[in-house]
């Protein structure tokens, strides 16, 4: 059976997971937190990145690279554009959410309210928070805005894109931060449909305990009632 290894909050785990279960393919998850990793990891993720897939013999990294193999491996439902334009689009705001929004807003927002206080033992840099939600986030969040236009980022049908965008912006919520429906209604609106998409639906269910654990807030689980419906 297809292994997905990386805790499932993780923006990058969480995109494989609802590709393979848009798919319907079958899988379980062995969580692992990178900074606490299991033996042998550096073996199967020599950046020590999450996820890594295991299925037998075969070993891939990179969330990108798995959801592409997915789409090989079964393309029905198609998770990709089959013509070339739609099809560049969706590559580049799956490049877009796992780069920019990511390393610019998420990680850092992560790192200073989770990772710090309750891995490394550390006090949060609240400058640091606030340059992010002051300077980066709004330059993010502006342009997801400008790109809604529609039930789905890119055609009409639910794909890479829309997987990736929304994955980061479950964390955003989970951190306890909020899209301002007067700068962004759209992106708004986009967020919470996606969210009660059947494969996200699974996906949060799943990974309830961990975020609870982690002290993520979940508010957003209850407002847009994607899970517990």
């Amino acid at each position: 059976m297809l292994t997905i290894h990386g805790l499932p909050v993780s923006v990058h785990t969480r995109k494989v997971i609802v590709a393979a279960l848009e798919k319907q393919i079958a899988y379980r998850n062995e969580p692992v937190i990178p900074f606490d990793p299991p033996p042998g990891w550096a073996t199967l993720s020599p950046t020590g990145k999450i996820p890594v897939v295991t299925e037998g013999d075969l070993v891939l990294r990179d969330s990108s690279a798995i959801c592409a193999w997915l789409e090989r491996r079964q393309p029905q439902p198609a998770l990709y554009p089959a013509a070339a334009g739609p099809f560049a689009e969706a590559l580049w705001l799956e490049e877009y959410a796992d780069g920019t929004v990511f390393r610019e807003v998420i990680h850092g927002l992560f790192f200073q309210q989770v990772i710090r206080p309750n891995i490394l033992k550390q006090p949060s840099d609240q400058a640091a928070i606030a340059s992010v939600l002051g300077q980066a986030a709004p330059k993010v969040l502006g342009y997801l805005e400008a790109q809604v236009d529609g039930e789905h980022l890119v055609g009409d049908a639910f794909g890479i894109a829309d997987i990736a965008v929304v994955s980061n912006l479950i964390n955003f919520h989970y951190l306890g931060h909020a899209l301002d429906p007067a700068r962004y209604p759209k992106l708004g609106r986009y967020f919470r449909q996606q969210i009660r998409r059947p494969a996200f639906r699974q996906a949060l269910q799943a990974e309830r305990p961990f975020a609870d654990s982690m002290g993520l807030s979940t508010a957003f689980l209850a407002a847009s009632d994607p899970v517990t419906a």
